[in-house]
């Protein structure tokens, strides 16, 4: 898909691959195509990691895109799996409420806090994030994996372009839930994610009731298929 200039990849799950004018940034990349590790037009400037699930932070997956100087931003507790990478890599530890910018400006991140409200699988304690990338102007919101939390509510006036929401349920959100958050956060366009790949998360029905309770709010979304990138 491509939104004002931006290309953006969904590899499936919660994984991304967004084109900017710098380069290539991968969000959570997960179950990868083993093809990108001999292709060096896939690899990665940034790659943003929500937290150390498996099916977020996954090592063998991140060894294909990396090179020397990739910078990873990641919560605290993730930082200590990348030393299974031999590549120099730039990590950046990032806590909610953490912005950065890179490439003269033409990237700048800011972290949401990612959780569940029972603190079940995703504690607020953890401090996992969600993002706010801003790429080429186009601002980006990734959510995590989390529930319809209160802190969606400051990204009312973030004016939030795109936002990638989780609607599986069990692990976060369900449909109904992510819409609700969608209506919150008024982006210009919702895509759900977090479906259709491990157990317990949903199938495409799910996204597509995301579609349904997204068009009863006057909220813009699409269901991406999955693309090699």
């Amino acid at each position: 898909m491509i939104y004002e200039g931006i290309h953006i990849n969904w590899l499936g799950h919660s994984s991304f691959l967004i084109k900017a004018s710098f380069g290539k940034i991968y969000i959570d990349p997960f179950k990868i195509p083993d093809s990108y590790a001999e292709d060096i037009d896939k690899e990665a400037e940034v790659i943003f990691i929500t937290h150390s699930h498996y099916d977020h932070c996954s090592i063998e997956d991140i060894k294909k895109i990396v090179k020397h100087g990739t910078i990873i931003i990641c919560p605290a507790d993730v930082s200590s799996k990348f030393s299974k990478i031999d590549k120099k890599l730039d990590i950046k530890i990032a806590e909610p409420g953490t912005t950065m910018e890179f490439f003269d400006s033409d990237l700048r991140f800011w972290t949401i806090p990612a959780y569940n409200n029972s603190g079940r699988f995703h504690s607020r304690e953890d401090e996992w994030n969600g993002y706010v990338i801003q790429a080429d102007g186009v601002k980006i919101y990734h959510a995590g994996d989390c529930d319809l939390i209160n802190e969606m509510k400051t990204l009312l006036n973030m004016a939030v372009d795109i936002a990638l929401l989780p609607v599986g349920g069990t692990f976060t959100m369900n449909a109904g839930e992510a819409a609700k958050a969608a209506s919150i956060i008024k982006p210009r366009l919702a895509i759900p994610m977090h479906w259709g790949t491990i157990q317990n998360t949903g199938d495409k029905k799910e996204a597509e009731l995301f579609l349904k309770y997204c068009s009863s709010y006057d909220i813009n979304a699409k269901i991406l298929e999955i693309e090699a990138g």
